[in-house]
């Protein structure tokens, strides 16, 4: 009887587990984000980095920067450590750069932008032209305020201080 209700259990298990892996690999690899209407011309373009969603969006030809990083949900993780509710904003910089392969000269020709987060957005952000196949990259990085050297420092004054008493326990 045992044998029976473990075989149907494997059955019914393996009954559910076929649906969830024949949606696996779409889900996986389909990583495209379609902000164009249909029927629209559309640039393929990939952002990546401190954005709320990375991956290849599918834009509207004269997308600008600032609307790409709208699509993408805004500046997301915040590097150096922490959550986006205890950055001071005021003291975070952001860092754009858009790359993108010349094939006639066969280079990789490279546009930064930086600015502080409160300040308004460069106007040249909202000049230029993005492309198709440019990879935009963004960075958001926080100034270092007295609690950040505090956590760096503090560690290690312990483990000097723990070694000079350990040094003078072990010579007595």
């Amino acid at each position: 009887m045992q044998h029976i209700i473990t075989y149907a259990a494997v059955a019914i298990i393996s009954l559910m587990a076929i649906p969830a892996q024949a949606q696996l690999p779409e889900t996986l690899s389909d990583r495209y984000i379609r902000v164009a209407e249909m029927g629209q011309l559309v640039d393929s373009v990939n952002v990546w980095g401190d954005v709320g969603s990375s991956g290849r969006y599918l834009i509207p030809e004269d997308t600008n920067l600032p609307d790409l990083i709208s699509f993408s949900f805004g500046y997301g993780q915040v590097r150096g450590g922490g959550s986006q509710s205890n950055v001071d904003w005021t003291k975070t910089q952001v860092e754009i750069k858009v790359s993108r392969f010349n094939e006639n000269r066969r280079v990789v020709e490279v546009a930064y932008f930086r600015y502080l987060y409160h300040d308004p957005e460069p106007v040249e952000m909202w000049e230029f032209e993005l492309q198709n196949n440019d990879i935009v990259t963004v960075r958001v990085r926080n100034k270092p305020s007295l609690t950040d050297y505090v956590g760096v420092i503090a560690p290690v004054l312990s483990v000097i201080t723990t070694t000079l008493i350990l040094w003078d326990r072990f010579r007595e």
